[in-house]
């Protein structure tokens, strides 16, 4: 299985693709140096493979690399960083009681 992730900047999101065909996507609002997640979703065709994570991990790195200040609206970006807690620098400090982080 091939499997890829990209930043569809047209659509303000990351999409991950399994052998060429989208599997799911991370819907993100981008201001200045921060990126805003706020609707995550894998088709259910390709659940309980991996690809959220895989998705979620691209999404942060890729936010870390940028230097963008991270507010995970969306809960399964929120709840991934709860369980990555090396993910949660990317949470301004003056926003993760407000994510629970």
């Amino acid at each position: 299985m091939d499997q890829s992730v990209t930043d569809n900047t047209e659509k303000s999101r990351f999409e991950i693709q399994e052998d060429g065909e989208l599997a799911g996507f991370a819907e993100y609002h981008r201001s200045g140096d921060e990126i805003a997640f706020i609707h995550t979703e894998i088709d259910p065709r390709f659940g309980g493979r991996g690809l959220g994570s895989k998705l979620a991990r691209a999404a942060l790195d890729t936010a870390r690399e940028q230097g963008l200040a991270v507010l995970p609206y969306c809960p399964f970006i929120r709840a991934w960083i709860t369980k990555h807690p090396e993910y949660t620098d990317l949470v301004p400090t003056t926003h993760r009681a407000r994510f629970g982080l």
